[in-house]
């Protein structure tokens, strides 16, 4: 959690950073020098006091810092140490053809070839690769598209889709219910498409893509 303390130490480590006291940050930032003084952080009462958020945005813009870092410099969070991990990857029209999917939509068997991307939360995620123009103008021929089996879709979400019948396409997920699954294309030149619940392979939510 963001205390008052947290605040005030980012603002002395960006200063700090910059080479500068505190009143020549505010000065730089057309603050009064006093505005980060110690005498202004605890009212009479003894009360801690917040900077104001307009103050903050003076001197983020005047240092060309950006807010993660900015909290990051004083200890409010740390960086994430994230490692890049080879996950798998696969053409989009192979994903049409069997043997490379189970019933969840999740990667099996062999022929998949590996992509490193620094995976999060989901370690199920797989990668498969953009070929043709039919979802352009979002996604072109060689972007790859890091997909989740395990993300919760709701509506809007941008999901990838695979039919009992083979037929995988990326889509927008317009609406969904316990019969059909309402998709709008990514390319304005397709019709929406309906799909009963009984047709429908699997849908997995895209997290990223590479433009």
């Amino acid at each position: 959690m963001i205390s008052h303390r947290n605040i005030w130490n980012a603002i002395d480590a960006l200063a700090e950073r910059k080479g500068l006291s505190v009143s020549a940050l505010a000065r730089l930032a057309g603050l009064d020098p006093t505005s980060f003084n110690p005498s202004k952080r605890t009212s009479k009462d003894g009360r801690e006091r917040w900077p104001s958020t307009e103050s903050l945005a003076k001197i983020l813009d005047a240092t060309n810092e950006d807010m993660d870092g900015f909290l990051i410099g004083g200890g409010v969070y740390t960086q994430p140490d994230i490692h890049e991990h080879p996950i798998p990857l696969l053409g989009f029209a192979q994903a049409g053809a069997g043997g490379f999917f189970d019933s969840g939509g999740f990667p099996v068997g062999q022929g998949w070839d590996e992509v490193h991307f620094p995976v999060g939360p989901d370690a199920n995620a797989y990668a498969l690769e953009v070929s043709g123009d039919s979802m352009l103008p979002l996604y072109r021929d060689g972007d790859v598209i890091i997909v989740s089996p395990t993300e919760q879709v709701r509506r809007g979400d941008r999901v990838v889709v695979r039919t009992q019948d083979g037929e995988v396409m990326a889509k927008i997920l317009h609406r969904q219910t316990a019969n059909q699954v309402e998709l709008h294309s990514i390319n304005p030149e397709h019709e929406p498409r309906i799909i009963k619940t009984i047709d429908l392979d699997w849908i997995a939510r895209i997290l990223w893509a590479s433009q």
